[in-house]
C-alpha cells in the first residue's frame, strides 16, 4: 500500500480501479513552411480552430444543461480566447514571417500567455490551465491526437493524470468516472470549479506519483483529506467503505439545512454569505440559502480574455449578480491582480518578488484609468441593489484614502451624468496584510466594514507561500501569530462598531469555526458548497462555549497544539468527525 498527499478540491470518497493517463506531451516539430504553402497551412490552422470552437461549444451546452449557465461560462471564456484577434494575429504573423508551422507557432504564442499567468502570485496562476486547455484542443485537431482511453470506457474507474483540463472533466461520464487525481493543479483552477459543480471527488497537486501506479490497480481517493491510496490493504479498504456510507448520510443532512437561517444553539444570528468568482454562481448561492455575496472576486473578467474588459463588460457581470441576489447584499472586491497579468497596459520592470510587488490596490492606484473603468461599473450596478465596494491588499492609510477619494470622484462624475446611485455605497477593505491588522484601530473609522482575508494574512504573517510545497508545513491559519492578529482586528472593529467578517478558507474548517465565533466574529463568507457545514457547526455550539475555547487558544504558543485542541473541542461540542 502506498499513500500520496495532495490538495482536496471537490469533497468525496471514491474506491475503484485506476485509469492512468500519461502527460500527453505533444512533440511539435519546429519545421519551416515553404512560402508557397503558407496560405494552405494557415487555412489548416483556421480549420483546427473552428473544430476546437465547435467542440468547446458542445461542452458549454452540455455543462450548462447539467449544472446551469454559471458553469457554462467557463467554456465561453475558452471560446473568447480562440476568438481573440490579437492572439490569432500573432500566430499568423509567425507563420507568414518566420515560416513556422501552425502547430509550433500556436503553441509558442499560447504558452507565452500561459507563462504570464503562471508567474502570478496566489490562485490566479491556476488560470494558465484554461490556456493549456485551448492549446491542447487546437493541437489535437492539427496533430490528430485524442485521449482514447476515456472515450472507450466500459467500467467505472478513477482517473489519475499529470493534469486535466476543464474540457476533459466536463466530458466525464459520472457513471464511469468515480473521481480523479492529478499531479498538477490548485484549488482555484477551473478544473477544480467544474469538479465541484459535477460533485466529482478530486485531489490535485499531488506531485509526481503516476510512476507508482499501474492501470487496473485498486485505488482509494480520499478527497476529504487529500489522500490517494494505491493498492490498499484490507483494514484500510474496510475503513473507507464505512466512511463512504457515513458521508452519504451526512450530505443528506446538510441539504436539509441549506434554506434555514444560521443561528448558534443559544440563538445568536450568524450572517452567512458566499464567495463567488463567476457571476452566474449567484443563482447557486440563493439556492444554498446564502444571506448575500460576501466576496465577489472580479479577476475572472480580466482573465477570461487576452483583452481588457470594457466598462460594459464589468457592468453586465455585476448587474447579473446584483439582480440574481434579489435584494441581498453583494460585496464587490476590486481587482486583485499583478501587472504582468494585464498584457494590454505598460509593463513594469521585472519584479524579483511579485508577491511583494506592484499588485492589487497598488496597481490600481498606479493606473487610475484602469481603476476608474471598474469603479464606474460597480457604482452603476449599485443602482440595481445593495452593493458594497471592497478594496484588497491595503497596507497603509494613505492607500485606503487614495482609493476612497478616487471612488468618490467617480461617483460625482456618474451623478452628473445621471448614472450614479443616490448615495455612495458602503466602502470596506480587506485585512490580509499584517500591517492592516496591526493598524485596524486606525483603519476602522475610515471604512463601513472590514473583511479578514485569512489566506493571505497567514501567508504574509508567516512568510510562507501557501502554494510552495517546500514551506507548506509553515502555512498554518491556526498559528498563534495569525490568531492574535485576527483577534486584534475583531477587537478594533467592535470598538468602532464596524461590521467585520472573515472570507478566507479558515471559515470553512469545522473546528476553526468554533474559534472564530469565540474571537467575536458573527459574519462569515464561504464557498457555496460549505454553507451547510457552517450552519451545522454554528447550530450546535453556544457562544459562551466558543469564547472559552478562544481564551484557551489565545494563551497557547504552538499552532499544532492549537489544532489538536480545536479538534478535541469540536468532537466534544459538535460531535464525532467524519474522518
Amino acid at each position: 500500500m502506498e499513500k500520496f498527499a495532495g490538495i482536496p478540491v471537490s469533497p468525496g470518497i471514491a474506491l475503484g480501479e485506476a485509469l492512468v493517463l500519461d502527460r500527453q506531451g505533444f512533440r511539435i516539430p519546429r519545421r519551416l513552411v515553404q512560402q508557397d504553402a503558407v496560405e494552405q497551412e494557415l487555412e489548416r490552422l483556421h480549420g483546427a480552430i473552428r473544430a476546437a470552437q465547435a467542440q468547446i461549444a458542445r461542452n458549454r451546452d452540455t455543462i450548462t444543461q447539467q449544472l446551469g449557465p454559471h458553469y457554462g461560462a467557463i467554456f465561453d471564456a475558452h471560446l473568447q480566447m480562440l476568438q481573440d484577434r490579437k492572439l490569432l494575429e500573432e500566430v499568423e504573423q509567425l507563420v507568414r514571417r518566420r515560416h513556422w508551422s501552425p502547430e509550433f507557432a500556436f503553441s509558442q504564442v499560447v504558452r507565452r500567455y500561459a507563462r504570464a499567468f503562471e508567474e502570478l502570485p496566489g490562485p490566479m496562476r491556476e488560470r494558465a490551465s484554461d490556456l493549456f486547455d485551448v492549446e491542447r484542443r487546437v493541437l489535437r485537431e492539427l496533430l490528430g491526437r485524442n485521449r482514447e482511453e476515456i472515450a472507450h470506457l466500459t467500467s467505472p474507474v478513477l482517473v489519475l493524470a499529470h493534469d486535466l483540463t476543464p474540457g476533459e472533466v466536463v466530458n466525464f461520464d459520472p457513471q464511469l468516472i468515480l473521481g480523479f487525481a492529478t499531479e498538477r493543479g490548485g484549488p482555484s483552477s477551473h478544473t477544480a470549479i467544474v469538479a465541484q459543480g459535477l460533485e466529482i471527488p478530486a485531489v490535485v497537486g499531488v506531485g509526481p506519483f503516476l510512476s507508482a501506479v499501474s492501470g487496473g490497480q485498486e485505488v482509494i481517493l480520499d478527497a476529504e483529506q487529500g489522500w490517494v491510496i494505491v493498492d490498499p490493504d484490507d483494514p484500510t479498504r474496510a475503513h473507507y467503505q464505512q466512511r463512504l456510507q457515513r458521508r452519504r448520510h451526512y450530505r443528506q443532512q446538510l441539504r436539509q439545512l441549506e434554506q434555514q437561517e444560521c443561528h448558534t444553539a443559544d440563538g445568536q444570528r450568524i450572517e452567512l454569505m458566499a464567495n463567488i468568482e463567476l457571476p452566474q454562481e449567484a443563482q447557486l448561492c440563493c439556492q444554498r440559502g446564502a444571506d448575500g455575496i460576501g466576496l465577489y472576486r472580479t479577476e475572472f473578467l480580466y482573465l477570461q480574455s487576452p483583452s481588457l474588459p470594457t466598462e460594459e463588460d464589468h457592468y453586465r457581470a455585476y448587474a447579473q449578480v446584483v439582480q440574481a441576489m434579489q435584494g441581498r447584499p453583494v460585496v464587490i472586491r476590486t481587482f486583485d491582480l499583478g501587472a504582468d497579468k494585464l498584457r494590454h497596459m505598460p509593463q513594469l520592470e521585472d519584479q524579483p518578488n511579485p508577491f511583494l510587488g506592484v499588485r492589487s490596490i497598488r496597481l490600481a492606484l498606479r493606473h487610475t484609468e484602469l481603476f476608474r473603468v471598474q469603479l464606474r461599473a460597480v457604482l452603476r450596478a449599485a443602482r440595481l441593489g445593495p452593493v458594497r465596494v471592497m478594496f484588497p491588499f491595503v497596507a497603509t492609510l494613505r492607500e485606503l484614502r487614495q482609493a476612497k477619494t478616487l471612488l468618490a470622484d467617480v461617483w460625482e462624475d456618474l451623478r452628473e451624468e445621471g448614472q450614479g446611485p443616490e448615495v455612495l455605497p458602503p466602502v470596506g477593505m480587506m485585512i490580509e496584510i499584517p500591517s492592516a491588522a496591526l493598524l485596524a484601530d486606525l483603519f476602522a473609522p475610515e471604512v463601513d466594514f472590514l473583511s479578514l482575508g485569512t489566506n493571505d494574512l497567514t501567508q504574509y504573517t508567516l512568510a510562507a507561500d501557501r502554494s510552495n510545497r517546500e514551506v507548506s508545513a509553515l502555512y498554518d491559519p491556526c498559528d498563534p501569530a495569525v490568531v492574535r492578529l485576527v483577534h486584534m482586528a475583531v477587537q478594533a472593529a467592535q470598538a468602532h462598531h464596524k461590521p467585520i467578517n472573515v472570507c478566507g478558507q479558515v471559515a470553512s474548517i469545522p473546528e476553526c469555526i468554533i474559534l472564530l465565533l469565540g474571537l467575536g466574529l458573527r459574519r462569515f463568507s464561504v464557498a457555496p458548497g460549505a454553507l451547510g457545514e457552517v450552519k451545522r457547526v454554528c447550530g450546535r455550539v453556544r457562544l459562551r462555549q466558543c469564547q472559552q475555547v478562544a481564551q484557551r487558544v489565545l494563551g497557547m504558543d504552538d499552532g499544532r497544539s492549537i489544532r489538536l485542541f480545536l479538534r478535541q473541542e469540536y468532537r466534544r461540542l459538535v460531535g464525532a468527525s467524519l474522518d
